[in-house]
């Protein structure tokens, strides 16, 4: 499985390991034509790495916020606790949180069980996520228990991300370890993870469906472990049994697409081709496929409509692709392959590096219009080695360099977003794709999301048009206007 310095993954041709590489680079080209977003891709098979990449300026080196998939090592904390004899999955929910449970809680709400926060059915007819976020007090507890639960708990499933808050605030509540803690020296230590970021709610709980970041390589061996039933190397992390029952269908399921339609086991989502995956909004995936002795870990920046897309390409492609032994070596097809994965890329911004307006409107600063980035001021000055951009809000001034046709990375805090992150590091790309018209991406690269600003000057105003590629919430484009400060002097 690892390699002599039990750090990397062991790697293989694809021939060697029962996959031709023409196969796995006829996949990489429909993504690349039909998908356009994904940030990075490993397959193993038989414990092998045997295709990765990742498209500039995502790497290997940088963690990528996984959202929901963050539910499925949430799971894997609960199995752990079980497994210790901390918990039991017929434990009454409200039996946790006494301080937080109505005082006379209804019949529904007194029979809600562990098993049934796992499930996504804990009785309750809506996602409680909105009614805890919104708490003025932070109190993401009680938030979640202010949601009615009008059915008997396991009749039927609702998708529910506080019901994994709840187990993410369980552990904590029977362990006094906060989630990443507890699953430090228990999961992530023995799968070689290091440096796992969670982020925690006002309560100070790590967010347990949401929140969690790591390496692509992470994700991968995760699923690893659960393809292995739980054993690493030498050492069984988790049982059998456990591995079995998180991964199988506990509850079924009526999605929008076929693959969020075959059953959820606990905090674990069923596929076809009886495989199963722990699954994060925009694309951030790990795909296991028992009978095919492989693992695909995904991160991405889809559109939460085209989803199901990215995974028709793994069954069309991918899965008749894997054969029972090896096949005969070659080198050709496995260079081409190789020379693709090293030299993917998502293009910076195409155009021209020069403008004849640029000595007009170069180093001025414009006073920004009241938005909802609650951008101040901004002041764009160009050189021959790039375009300085300074963001002015009410924390301060914050300058970042944007590359003319490539990545200059960087950090900037503009485009937080509080529940998720707390700052950025981003990769900047601009270009002038009008004589007046300056158009920059942001890549947040440990994120699925980039903001495209487009900047046309008219004299002494200024109009920005933003734009982010994915959101929960609105895509729709938000418009700033601004006018030299020298205007308004």
């Amino acid at each position: 499985m690892l390699t002599a310095d039990n750090k990397a993954l062991a790697r293989a041709t694809p021939e060697s390991q029962g996959i031709s590489s023409a196969s796995i680079l006829r996949f990489v080209e429909a993504v690349e034509s039909q998908i356009h977003e994904l940030h990075s891709l490993m397959l193993l098979r038989h414990g092998k790495v045997v295709a990765e990449g990742w498209w500039s300026p995502y790497g290997r080196e940088y963690p990528h916020l996984l959202f929901s998939l963050s539910k499925s090592f949430t799971s894997t904390a609960i199995g752990l606790a079980v497994s210790e004899g901390i918990l039991t999955l017929d434990d009454q929910v409200i039996s946790f949180f006494t301080d937080e449970a109505p005082a006379e809680p209804n019949e529904h709400l007194a029979a809600m069980q562990v098993s049934h926060l796992l499930t996504m059915s804990t009785g309750q007819d809506n996602d409680t996520w909105l009614n805890m976020i919104d708490r003025a007090d932070g109190d993401w507890i009680k938030g979640f228990f202010e949601v009615p639960v009008v059915s008997p708990p396991g009749s039927h499933f609702v998708y529910n991300n506080g019901a994994s808050y709840l187990l993410s605030a369980i552990i904590q509540k029977v362990t006094g370890m906060k989630l990443v803690d507890y699953l430090k020296s228990r999961l992530f230590e023995p799968l070689g993870i290091t440096n796992a970021i969670w982020k925690e709610s006002p309560q100070g709980i790590s967010g347990g469906g949401i929140g969690l970041s790591l390496k692509t390589e992470d994700v991968a061996r995760f699923g690893q472990l659960y393809l292995q039933k739980g054993r690493w190397q030498d050492r069984q992390i988790l049982s059998k049994d456990w591995v079995q029952e998180a991964t199988g269908s506990q509850i079924s399921n009526v999605g929008i697409e076929v693959d969020w339609s075959q059953g959820y086991g606990y905090q674990f989502w069923r596929s076809r081709h009886n495989a199963y995956r722990g699954d994060g909004v925009f694309g951030q995936w790990c795909i296991v496929m028992p009978e095919q002795d492989a693992v695909l870990a995904i991160t991405a920046g889809i559109d939460l409509f085209e989803s199901q897309q990215p995974l028709n390409l793994v069954w069309e492609i991918l899965l008749p692709a894997m054969q029972a032994d090896a096949l005969p070596d070659d080198s050709a097809a496995y260079d081409t392959l190789f020379k693709k994965l090293s030299g993917l890329i998502l293009m910076p911004v195409q155009g021209q590096p020069t403008s004849p307006i640029i000595p007009q409107i170069s180093g001025r600063t414009y006073a920004v219009d009241a938005n909802e980035l609650k951008l101040e001021a901004i002041t764009l000055s160009f050189s021959d080695l790039g375009c300085e951009v300074r963001f002015k809000t009410a924390a301060g001034e914050e300058p970042i360099t944007c590359g003319y046709s490539s990545w200059q990375r960087g950090e900037i805090t503009l485009f937080n977003q509080p529940l998720l992150f707390d700052y950025s590091p981003v990769a900047v790309s601009g270009a002038w794709t009008d004589d007046d018209t300056f158009t920059m991406i942001f890549r947040l690269y440990e994120t699925p999301f980039f903001h495209t600003l487009v900047c046309n000057f008219a004299g002494d105003e200024l109009m920005i048009e933003s734009r982010i590629n994915v959101s929960l919430e609105s895509t729709k484009p938000l418009l700033l206007t601004a006018r030299s400060v020298e205007l308004i002097a």
